[in-house]
């Protein structure tokens, strides 16, 4: 089994375009494990927003308690770039995921910042370890694909990346 990390920051319009390219491309490559790596492209207390902290907690709850990520991240990126919900609001995300998973067990954590530590971690073991400068951005096999600010990765590009490491 061969891994995928992927970067990606649910404020950032051009990762929900990767991640839509991503659910096209692994659909022929059973063999690929892909390891979500959430990190926030302009982080608190930077002054652009919005914040994707609180999105982030809920993919991480979500994950412990066995939701889908591709479902969670579909719904995030739909609730963020198509209806422009309140990201920075722990009630308008639980109704967002309500279909998903229980919404006052996820209220409950994004309260009380049961994941918050580890959103400052992805972003530690993005930016200062893992040599991201822009998301989306995908690492294999020691190899790395990385998006032109302000422009991403093309589908093209990113299957590219995925042959290349077979």
């Amino acid at each position: 089994m061969r891994e995928l990390e992927v970067f990606f920051d649910y404020a950032c319009p051009f990762c929900q375009i990767g991640h839509e390219f991503l659910v096209d491309l692994i659909a022929t490559r059973p063999d690929l494990e892909v390891i979500w790596r959430p990190c926030e492209a302009h982080p608190r207390p930077e002054r652009y927003g919005p914040h994707s902290d609180l999105c982030i907690q809920g993919m991480l709850f979500a994950q412990a308690r066995g939701v889908s990520l591709w479902e969670y991240h579909y719904r995030i990126y739909r609730a963020v770039h198509e209806e422009r919900v309140d990201i920075e609001n722990i009630d308008v995300l639980a109704n967002c995921v309500a279909h998903l998973t229980d919404p006052a067990p996820f209220k409950a954590s994004l309260a009380a910042g049961e994941f918050a530590d580890k959103v400052c971690g992805g972003n530690d073991y993005a930016y200062k370890r893992s040599g991201v400068w822009a998301v989306p951005s995908y690492r294999m096999g020691g190899r790395k694909l990385d998006s032109i600010e302000g422009i991403g990765v093309s589908k093209k590009q990113l299957a590219a990346f995925l042959d290349s490491a077979e």
